[in-house]
């Protein structure tokens, strides 16, 4: 992976040079990649993910993208659910995610593919959206708790220790950022505002964040097996 910025007018882009190039002499990389009207004008929305924002899945050639806008939650929202304060580009939440993930993909670690992150000034504010690739046919670990047996979840506690070892301090762990595909390899998305850091008590408040999450969906004890397999190391 090799991450490139594009910079135009107000419009400033990190991507991946892997995923996006001029081709056929149009420069594939613009604002219009995360204009969801743009997508949707070319007949290439090819889905949607529930949830704040509203994430477009997109027919990108031989892939899938997922194009997700930032958005606001909580009481801020009622000023604005989509502009953040302009600290500079590389300070924004859109490039702090993008870097993140590509440094974890690039160690190895089950996160999707970053594409690209795009940011839009607007004087003292800024919008932001990021695309990373799809994963096929994963579903939400939310989703799966059904049906989830003891290996997976031990599976899930065994993927949480490898980001941890690694120091990512995941902030919104929870049961709907854990993707499972058919080959129930566990997957961490939305690293938006998570950080690296030295071990500490990060580690075990990232563990109870999900504890309250599966209790939530109606499986407080599957946490049990999930400490197991954070606790061993090693999968199942």
């Amino acid at each position: 992976m090799r991450l490139a910025t594009y910079r135009t007018g107000k419009i400033g882009i990190l991507y991946d040079a892997d995923s996006l190039c001029d081709a056929d002499g149009a420069p594939q990389i613009g604002p219009h990649l995360f204009a969801p009207e743009y997508w949707r004008q070319a007949g290439l929305v090819v889905g949607a993910a529930p949830g704040r924002g509203a994430s477009l899945f997109l027919a990108a050639g031989n892939e899938q993208w997922v194009l997700r806008p930032y958005r606001r939650g909580g009481l801020i929202a009622r000023i604005s659910t989509e502009r953040y304060l302009w600290c500079g580009a590389e300070r924004s939440r859109a490039f702090r995610e993008m870097r993140l993930t590509a440094h974890l993909h690039a160690l190895g670690l089950p996160v999707p593919r970053p594409v690209a992150a795009g940011v839009t000034r607007h004087g003292l504010a800024y919008e932001a959206g990021l695309i990373t690739v799809r994963l096929p046919g994963a579903r939400a670990l939310a989703d799966c708790l059904p049906e989830a047996d003891a290996a997976l979840l031990r599976r899930v506690g065994t993927t949480i220790r490898r980001f941890h070892d690694a120091g990512l301090d995941h902030v919104d762990l929870n049961a709907r950022n854990l993707l499972v595909d058919a080959s129930e390899t566990v997957w961490l998305i939305d690293l938006d505002r998570c950080r690296l850091r030295a071990p500490g008590g990060w580690q075990n408040a990232n563990l109870e964040r999900l504890a309250r999450s599966l209790a939530k969906f109606d499986a407080p004890s599957a946490i049990a097996a999930v400490r197991e397999g954070y606790a061993s190391g090693t999968g199942s």
